[in-house]
């Protein structure tokens, strides 16, 4: 199967009419159609497929217990009204890879597996890469058991729900012990490469990031009848702390974005009582990120004092900055440069990936395809037919490197 018609295959599933962008959310109905193709993409070459206690898919190729493992892959579900190419363009990939290797009659020396990692996105439950999180032990059993979804069902429930054992989730050290390197491939997301010039590209760091919850706590009342002088409204208090951190962040070199809000009780003619918003930050090192944050909240908590608000702020998530292993990403690079005078582009990146979760317990690395228009999270969100191809023959050429004679 080519790598086109398998891209044609999955390019429906989970795609809204409405907004041509893609709502693959874990543990629902378009997730499971995912996951369905990709045991059958496993099951039709000949792999061996296991589903882990954490939901993660595995297709092995060679005996997984006998260790140092070759494995690549990334995930298959979405933020919401995402774009096609964030996730499955790695998934997709490592099979057509595969496919590639066997035309060119490689011979395996190392087990290789491909791997659908679950809830890599976070768009259900509000934190990302659950599945390698959960695999690694970064994400506690009872931290896990208390993510919830805007519905208020918590993880183990949808897990449970989409036939999943919800009561074997945790670390999976033996499993991680197999694995000798693991190589994501995946869509650039943003404008190097198309600035380069380059079709694919090595990662070198991923920015450290994380999320907070902004609570300001006011009083709601009557937005026809109550004075102006007499609110204590929290909209301008959040308001107020969303500008701020766009100047904090222009001022550090870095990003920070204020992306999600719920409002209650979210009446026309109410104010508010209550408004929660999630600031996301990213920095290239860890001081300018934490000169970042705390200039948001200082600020916040000024703007919140002076409107007479109360103002809780809850660190969800964080992850330090990430340094891919540096023996495998120069591996990649000579590998990719063989035989030629050419010079594989190296980039850091502020997007959070399974590969960056990973790199504290096995050697990782990471490939970018170029995305000519730099957007992602979505729907135009793009990669070229060539550099699609490109990115498959380059992963073909790594795994070969690394996992054949």
């Amino acid at each position: 199967m080519t790598f086109h018609s398998m891209w044609a295959e999955l390019l429906p599933i989970g795609r809204s009419s409405a907004s041509g962008g893609y709502r693959r959310f874990a543990w629902t109905g378009a997730d499971t159609e995912c996951r369905t193709w990709f045991r059958e993409q496993a099951e039709s070459r000949g792999l061996t497929y296991e589903l882990d206690r954490n939901g993660n898919q595995w297709a092995w190729l060679g005996d997984p217990a006998a260790g140092d493992a070759v494995v690549t892959g990334s995930h298959l579900d979405s933020v919401p009204d995402g774009g096609a190419f964030d996730g499955p363009l790695g998934v997709v990939s490592s099979f057509a890879a595969l496919d590639e290797l066997r035309a060119r009659g490689a011979e395996f020396t190392k087990p290789l597996a491909l791997v659908n990692f679950g809830d890599e996105e976070g768009a259900r439950f509000g934190l990302a890469c659950v599945g390698s999180r959960l695999a690694s032990g970064q994400l506690t059993v009872e931290q896990a058991h208390r993510l919830k979804d805007a519905d208020g069902i918590s993880l183990p429930q949808a897990m449970a729900a989409a036939g999943y054992d919800a009561e074997a989730i945790g670390p999976d050290p033996e499993r991680l012990s197999r694995i000798g390197a693991f190589v994501e491939l995946h869509v650039e997301q943003g404008r190097a490469l198309d600035l380069s010039g380059d079709s694919v590209g090595i990662a070198s760091t991923i920015w450290p990031h994380g999320r907070w919850r902004f609570d300001f706590r006011g009083e709601a009342n009557h937005a026809g009848t109550t004075r102006l002088a007499d609110r204590r409204d929290p909209m301008l208090s959040y308001a107020e702390t969303v500008l701020a951190a766009r100047q904090e962040a222009q001022l550090a070199g870095a990003v920070a974005t204020f992306g999600k809000i719920a409002v209650e009780p979210n009446g026309v003619n109410a104010i508010p009582s209550l408004v929660r918003g999630w600031l996301d930050s990213r920095a290239a090192d860890q001081p300018t990120l934490d000169t970042v944050v705390s200039g948001v909240e200082k600020a916040a908590r000024q703007y919140a004092e002076a409107h007479g608000i109360e103002l809780d702020v809850v660190r969800e998530s964080f992850t330090p900055v990430v340094e891919f292993d540096h023996a495998l990403r120069d591996e990649l690079g000579r590998l990719l440069g063989k035989g030629t005078d050419l010079k594989v582009p190296v980039l850091g990146t502020g997007a959070g990936h399974d590969a960056g979760i990973l790199s504290g317990t096995v050697p990782t690395a990471m490939l970018f395809v170029r995305n000519p228009t730099g957007v992602s999270h979505s729907p135009a969100e793009y990669a070229a037919e060539d550099d699609c191809v490109a990115g498959v023959t380059a992963l073909a050429d790594v795994l070969e490197g690394l996992a054949c004679r």
